[in-house]
């Protein structure tokens, strides 16, 4: 089955979506992050869709839950990297996606979480150090 990478970044978990999603793919993210999450205590999730050329109601959909389960397993969700074309589209559809913040890239998407969990770059090292 097809599956969706997640990987671990200091306290937080990467998903780059390469691919278009459906139904099961969606699914399988969703369990795989949770788990994740669970396992490493992450406290944040960076969802790059920079190689997302549509994003659909359903696609939308999807982020706003997988946000709200991470929210619920406190982490907070970062999207990042969206495309203008993808931002203009998701606007004139009038689709929201509350509960998300967004960066332009992974890495600022990394500086915003560090800042909104009040870890800075040296406290993290210590930190990871400690683990």
């Amino acid at each position: 089955m097809e599956r969706i990478p997640i990987l671990k970044m200091d306290h937080f978990l990467l998903v780059s979506i390469q691919v278009e999603m459906h139904d099961r793919l969606a699914q399988a993210l969703k369990e795989d992050l949770t788990r994740m999450i669970r396992k490493h205590k992450a406290k944040g999730v960076l969802i790059d869709i920079s190689a997302v050329a549509i994003l659909d109601s359903y696609m939308g959909r999807m982020l706003g839950n997988i946000a709200s389960i991470a929210k619920l397993m406190d982490a907070e969700t970062v999207l990042v990297g969206m495309q203008p074309a993808v931002a203009i589209t998701l606007v004139e559809l009038g689709i929201t996606l509350p509960g998300i913040l967004t960066a332009l890239n992974v890495e600022k998407g990394m500086e915003m979480l560090r800042q909104k969990l009040g870890i800075g770059r040296g406290e993290q090292n210590a930190i990871l150090a400690g683990s």
